[in-house]
């Protein structure tokens, strides 16, 4: 499929919903990052926002990317809203075609998924080579299929955060997994159902 069905997909998820006034981080994200010194972030995948807000509350400067505008047209008017806007860049990025240049000091990657061409080991191989030294890439995958999901494939597989890993295929000399487990909590979702999920939770820092 190509890049234009992409951006046509994932801009009508978004504009079916209303705008987020109030966008909540994800929490895999507050309880890794929470005590970090802030620094440089990049958000893959910035969707309502929450994440990019919340780093930017807690003193990070935040480049936050998505394949769709109205996502990041969305978060670029919120962040202004809430006196945030000298610490939040948003940018239209389709990470088949391109990744944010830069050096970061921490890279998250919240279920970034899709039903669309996406090289996935390449971007994060990409996001893992952007982190200076001593900086973190946080990878947050669905390790269960959510009712309010937008893909509700009954066969699909989840690779566990090992496999993720594995499939980065990084220098252990330069590279630690610090984290990779399957932790269990219970989600809101956007219309207000909630239900107990799986997240596969991957931490690598770059050590060199």
């Amino acid at each position: 499929m190509s890049t234009t069905d992409a951006v046509t997909f994932w801009d009508g998820v978004y504009a079916a919903r209303p705008a987020a006034s109030g966008p909540q981080p994800n929490a895999r994200l507050t309880e890794t990052v929470t005590g970090l010194p802030p620094g440089d972030a990049l958000d893959l995948g910035c969707g309502d926002g929450g994440d990019a807000l919340w780093l930017a509350r807690q003193g990070w400067h935040v480049t936050a990317v998505d394949i769709s505008a109205v996502a990041v047209e969305r978060l670029a008017a919120l962040a202004r809203s809430h006196g945030l806007g000298d610490r939040v860049t948003t940018g239209r990025t389709d990470l088949h075609e391109s990744f944010p240049p830069g050096g970061f000091d921490l890279v998250c990657a919240h279920y970034l998924h899709t039903p669309f061409d996406l090289d996935r080991a390449t971007v994060l191989r990409s996001a893992a080579h952007a982190l200076r030294p001593g900086g973190r890439l946080l990878v947050v995958d669905h390790g269960s299929t959510a009712p309010w999901s937008w893909n509700q494939d009954p066969d699909i597989r989840y690779p566990s955060p090992r496999d993720v890993a594995a499939g980065i295929d990084l220098a252990s000399e330069t590279w630690t997994v610090e984290r990779a487990d399957a932790p269990r909590r219970i989600a809101t979702g956007p219309d207000g159902r909630t239900a107990e999920v799986t997240d596969h939770v991957l931490l690598i820092r770059r050590t060199a």
